[in-house]
């Protein structure tokens, strides 16, 4: 068993979010694409925005509290306390540092004109924290033979979580991309603190088919969300500049958002491979 991935994948994460911030909010240029993408979010469809809302909406402390307990029992149930203090170590360090980060470390220089919350800080993204974590919790709990099934279910609702923020404005792309580095980065120490306590075990059984294909699927559906995002600014933003279609601009960010919670779940699941 590779003893360096976890904190490889740990530093990554967290140099990933650096690099976000630095590009993203410290910059004219990145202030002014978000702050375009934001805008044209009011011009998707009203159902669009009521599901994300709705989404978004039912992501609670009560919710919240009810997915760290999940998690908990699981751990609890197949009598593996390392397991459980590690999942829900994840979740509940993952909002200590992004709010901490969000609230009182990292600034957002007024580097362009903006009104209301435009001006705010909103990086990382707390939500698509709570949904990153969430997964990354469930794939260190769950016994390995459900981990298909469970990928199934939580995987889809992981993704979206970070492009509901966009459609409903409640954070730019940068918050959720930031959020998917650092949730990845903190599930990768607890894993790594797992492996040092010698809590982790190689599988050695056969292959689950189904898994393979939903594995290649979401990575299939990663690659395409990410190529449809650099279509969708390097061709407007070459032509046009930072007066780009906003529409367009949007369309962008939420695919960027969506393939880059993908790549962290499955960059998390893949160092996971063959582990009981």
């Amino acid at each position: 068993m590779n003893h360096r991935r976890w904190p490889v994948v740990a530093a990554a994460g967290f140099v990933f979010a650096a690099i976000v911030y630095v590009l993203a909010v410290l910059t004219k240029a990145g202030q002014t694409i978000e702050n375009a993408a934001l805008r044209g979010a009011d011009q998707d469809n009203v159902s669009e925005s009521d599901a994300a809302w709705n989404a978004l909406g039912q992501i609670t402390i009560y919710s919240l509290a009810a997915a760290v307990v999940a998690v908990a029992l699981v751990g609890v149930l197949r009598k593996r306390w390392d397991l459980t203090i590690a999942a829900v170590g994840v979740i509940v360090a993952g909002q200590v540092v992004v709010q901490a980060l969000k609230r009182f470390v990292l600034p957002r220089p007024a580097l362009v004109e903006v009104t209301g919350d435009y001006a705010h800080n909103s990086l990382p993204s707390g939500h698509t924290t709570i949904a990153m974590t969430v997964l990354f919790a469930a794939i260190i709990v769950v016994p390995w033979k459900w981990r298909g099934v469970m990928l199934f279910f939580v995987l889809p609702w992981a993704t979206a979580i970070g492009q509901y923020t966009l459609t409903a404005k409640w954070h730019r792309l940068s918050d959720t991309l930031a959020a998917d580095g650092i949730a990845l980065a903190i599930a990768a120490l607890a894993a790594w603190w797992l492996q040092r306590k010698g809590s982790l075990e190689p599988y050695i059984g056969p292959r689950r088919v189904g898994r393979v294909v939903l594995v290649v699927f979401w990575s299939a559906i990663a690659v395409i969300t990410l190529a449809l995002g650099a279509i969708l600014w390097v061709f407007p933003l070459a032509q046009e500049g930072l007066n780009a279609d906003e529409w367009v601009i949007y369309l962008g960010a939420g695919s960027f958002a969506s393939a880059g919670s993908l790549i962290a779940a499955l960059t998390y699941l893949a160092c996971w491979r063959r582990i009981a």
